[in-house]
């Protein structure tokens, strides 16, 4: 039974519950068992909570009542327990919060039963899972390799079938990057889709969204009916759905015209060919499916300034994480508290005044309207398109190691970085439902490359729709990597 669960998504484990063929505590057991057996290779789950799953499976309750889960050690607050948030200094002083995020709420009164917190790099800023608080998440695909960023450690547990699926986060491509790395399907939200309550309004300046990873395209569409929705004092919302997304699923989007680019935005680094092979291979299937694809993006991609603006937003969110590590510390911070890119990352935040942040967002928010434009209806103004697809990343996942900043060159990382979000990261500058998917795997060393679609403003919908074409045209969940439960 063990084995059988460990690549049965969340919605058919929930299914074997409810028809009575399994219990909540032997779901959760099963999970457990298998991440005793892989855990070790990958380094996925930082901080177990077995004993606490097997307690609240005995009483858990909902349409997921008993689904494991895992939880991302950045994004959220459980009720006494700590949240570490890939930092030393954190995990040192572990000290418990007081109170529970809603999204991690929505999931517990669903019926997900979390069995442990998940690896993250510091504060969430690199593409790649290294931190040196935990160590390196490993690729179950092959464990010389990264699972991505900053999701990593939750794509590692969900690619080696611990659980079905697992919540992530997404400020410049932490869940497509990971999603791509570890070949899964990863869904950004639309900005305002989810709450980031109680403890945010928004985090860096509007660019971090929060969702989950997942095998399947209807567990991501049925997580996202339960986590969706405003909540009290958020600042702002995305529109509410016409009807359930996990509705979505298996429904005809019609006949799509879709721009496809494989060139980096703003030329910033050159794509690797495995990355425009899988993204062009794309374009083949999306073809043979009935739509239209040809060469054409947005033209404010190709713009230059957006880096900067980018780079200030990021910088002055370090500053604040390093406040609120201050305070949670007693005590001034220092370089020794950090890794060395982060603290290059806070001194660089601290230069820019409150107008230059202010500036970068007015700036963001004037090339989000020019971007969106492209895929506005022609009757609106508009150019028309319904969907742009490019590669999730410009260079496949990388041997870990290689985006690790050092003392005598911290930026040498975040130089690296670029070629994993160049693709990514502009789409948490405008806030549209973007999605890395599964659908292309490197021969030489068999690891996963993901092709990224993004959508208009708020149209979630149509990429589940298109995601769930996908996934009937070329399964994917029927692979296994070499490390799996």
């Amino acid at each position: 039974m063990v084995d059988d669960l460990a690549f049965l998504d969340a919605v058919g484990q929930s299914e074997l519950v409810q028809r009575g063929e399994i219990s909540a505590g032997e779901l959760v057991e099963s999970a457990i068992t298998r991440a005793e057996a892989v855990n070790n290779k990958i380094n996925a789950i930082i901080r177990p909570r077995y004993e606490q799953a097997r307690a609240e499976a005995a009483n858990a309750t909902g349409p997921f009542a008993g689904v494991p889960i895992v939880l991302k050690d950045l994004d959220g607050s459980v009720a006494g327990e700590p949240s570490h948030l890939g930092n030393k200094l954190l995990k040192e002083l572990n000290k418990n919060d007081d109170h529970e995020n809603y999204l991690f709420a929505k999931l517990r009164n669903a019926g997900f039963v979390p069995i442990g917190r998940t690896n993250t790099p510091e504060f969430g800023l690199m593409p790649t899972t290294e931190p040196e608080a935990y160590g390196p998440s490993r690729n179950p695909w092959n464990t010389d390799y990264s699972t991505g960023g900053s999701s990593g450690g939750t794509a590692g547990a969900v690619a080696a079938g611990i659980v079905a699926l697992g919540h992530a986060g997404d400020g410049g491509g932490s869940i497509r990057i990971p999603a791509s790395a570890c070949g899964l399907f990863g869904l950004k939200p639309s900005r305002g889709r989810i709450s980031l309550g109680p403890n945010l309004g928004e985090a860096w300046g509007g660019l971090v969204v929060r969702h989950v990873l997942t095998h399947s395209v209807r567990d991501s569409a049925t997580v996202l009916d339960i986590l969706q929705g405003p909540m009290p004092g958020d600042p702002y919302t995305a529109p509410l759905p016409t009807q359930p997304y996990r509705t979505e699923v298996g429904v005809d989007p019609g006949r799509l015209r879709i721009g496809l680019r494989t060139n980096a935005p703003s030329a910033m680094v050159e794509t690797d060919p495995e990355c425009v092979a899988a993204a062009e291979d794309a374009a083949r299937l999306l073809e043979s499916l009935g739509h239209s694809v040809e060469i054409a993006s947005p033209a404010a991609l190709d713009e230059t300034t957006l880096m900067g603006d980018f780079t200030t937003v990021l910088s002055t969110g370090v500053v604040a994480e390093i406040e609120h590590l201050a305070a949670m510390a007693g005590r001034e911070i220092g370089p020794d508290d950090v890794e060395p890119l982060t603290w290059a990352q806070y001194e660089m935040g601290r230069a820019f005044t409150a107008a230059d942040y202010l500036r970068a967002i007015t700036n963001a928010h004037a090339w989000t309207r020019r971007v969106v434009e492209w895929f506005t209806p022609v009757d609106d103004g508009g150019q028309g398109f319904d969907l742009l697809l490019t590669p999730t990343t410009a260079e496949p996942t990388p041997m870990l190691g290689d985006l690790v900043g050092t003392a005598d060159d911290p930026w040498r990382a975040l130089g690296r970085a670029i070629s994993f979000a160049t693709y990514t990261a502009p789409f948490n500058v405008t806030g549209q439902p973007a999605m890395s998917v599964p659908l292309y795997w490197e021969a030489s060393r068999n690891l996963p490359i993901g092709v990224q679609l993004v959508a208009n403003q708020y149209r979630d919908d149509l990429l589940i729709q298109v995601a769930s074409q996908l996934e009937t045209a070329r399964p994917w969940a029927n692979r296994r990597p070499p490390v799996h439960g």
